[in-house]
């Protein structure tokens, strides 16, 4: 599109993290542990044995990583707070420290000028809830609400936006379906049960909040468009099964109050018969959608592959980023606009976008060059403004991530930061990612209308 680019005053300019993978002191002030203890001492599972337990330190350092934030011009945090910190058994008595916490968390972001945006889970699930069954407990949903309202009655007047679940979809297939990640179960039959009370969960955190809240609430999932590698039939099939299954399994009962007839034939016998009453309690309005991208997926048909029968083709002539992922631009437009159409045009947040690549070491002066990671942004931006034209409402952009951090099974072995982390000296160092995002910022856009050359020296 040729049209001059330029972003909204409203528009949301911001960094995420996630609790675990930044926090570090995971049981301090009287904390609970969470599933993510665990699998990171279970030998084998993670990348060098690599733990969450110091990580970025932000849950002392968290002032710093604030003023920092400040002096690149963002305006808005997308964090996560630890369901463990503020309830130690998940639920039952409140812990008042990991509470006040997350208090002065917001507290110094609004003295900041920052909007807070917090997400109730990201994963790191209390260990004592998984002792009763995790996501697989039906008694979960009410967990869950009753979590939710302690912290929508403690900040609801000073936090604008809330997100219930991060990407739902990746802990059930990485940790219910292939035992990729936390709590590491691999079963057919316990993942459809996971993705079900998932969505309850979240169904009832948002008509909980209707009762406590004066803001907006919403979901966050992981959206990735599928290509089909050929016209055959074939592919076609196995590609609307792996968009099913990734894209519309979470949005569709969200919006539409139905699972993606696709599921049952990907899922066969280990696909449950929900009430209508429970996909109708499921489709509770909600105020936006936060949109995750990274990559896209051109799909093959693969009766190898467990349980899509699809698998993806790697592209000749494509820049693949440090985790295997291509960098396709264009897809996050199309799954923007793909969200608008289906969807009746939402409120979107992109609330995770970016690329972990090589970062050579910080040279004198501290400058860290990673020009990969600043045209990985450069055109994703872009592709924002493109969706923006075509007439989908999203409000706001959350770069992923503000700093290097525990990559959950990766450990420390890939680094997404726009901010690099001396894991010793916890020493910050803005990369020339960060002070491109900052020029962006600061322009409201308008500097991504000049060369590749004009943009890298801003």
């Amino acid at each position: 599109m040729n049209e001059q680019i330029e972003f909204p005053e409203s528009f949301l300019w911001g960094a995420a993290t996630s609790a675990y993978q930044v926090e570090g002191s995971p049981l301090a002030d009287d904390a609970g542990p969470s599933i993510w203890q665990r699998f990171t001492r279970t030998p084998g599972l993670v990348r060098d044995g690599d733990t969450g337990d110091v990580a970025c330190d932000q849950y002392r350092r968290y002032a710093e990583d604030i003023a920092l934030m400040k002096r690149l011009g963002l305006n808005a945090y997308r964090f996560s707070i630890a369901w463990s910190r503020v309830l130690p058994q998940g639920r039952g008595p409140v812990n008042a420290k990991g509470l006040d916490h997350y208090e002065r968390l917001v507290d110094t972001l609004l003295a900041n000028g920052m909007t807070p945006a917090p997400t109730l889970f990201h994963w790191d699930l209390p260990a004592a809830l998984d002792d009763r069954g995790g996501w697989l407990n039906p008694d979960i949903a009410h967990w869950f609400a009753d979590y939710a309202s302690i912290l929508f009655r403690r900040l609801d007047d000073r936090v604008p936006m809330w997100a219930t679940l991060n990407e739902p979809w990746v802990v059930t297939d990485g940790g219910y379906l292939h035992g990729t990640l936390a709590p590491g179960h691999r079963n057919a039959f316990e993942a459809p049960i996971a993705t079900h009370h998932m969505l309850c969960a979240h169904a009832a955190a948002v008509q909980a909040y209707r009762a406590h809240g004066r803001h907006r609430i919403g979901i966050v999932v992981n959206l990735e468009p599928k290509y089909p590698a050929s016209d055959s039939d074939e592919d076609r099939a196995a590609t609307a099964r792996a968009h099913a299954y990734m894209n519309r399994q979470y949005l569709d009962p969200v919006f539409l109050g139905r699972y993606p007839r696709d599921l049952a034939g990907i899922f066969g016998e280990a696909w449950p018969h929900w009430p209508d009453e429970d996909m109708q309690f499921i489709r509770q309005p909600i105020d936006f959608v936060g949109v995750n991208y990274y990559t896209r997926n051109v799909t093959k048909h693969d009766p190898a592959s467990w349980p899509l029968r699809a698998s993806p083709v790697r592209q000749k002539q494509a820049t693949y980023t440090e985790t295997g992922w291509e960098v396709f631009p264009q897809g996050l437009t199309d799954t923007l606009v793909w969200v608008k159409e289906r969807y009746g045009n939402p409120a979107m947040y992109v609330t995770e976008n970016g690329a972990a690549f090589f970062d050579p070491p910080v040279v004198e002066g501290d400058r860290l060059a990673d020009p990969l990671r600043v045209d990985y942004y450069r055109k994703h931006l872009r592709a924002v403004h493109d969706a923006r034209a075509a007439g989908a409402d999203v409000r706001g952009y959350f770069a992923w991530s503000l700093l290097d951090n525990f990559e959950w099974s990766l450990g420390y072995s890939k680094r997404f930061g726009i901010v690099h982390v001396n894991y010793e000296s916890q020493k910050r160092t803005p990369k020339d990612s960060a002070h491109f995002y900052a020029s962006v910022i600061a322009s409201r856009g308008r500097v991504l209308n000049g060369s590749a050359a004009a943009i890298d020296s801003a």
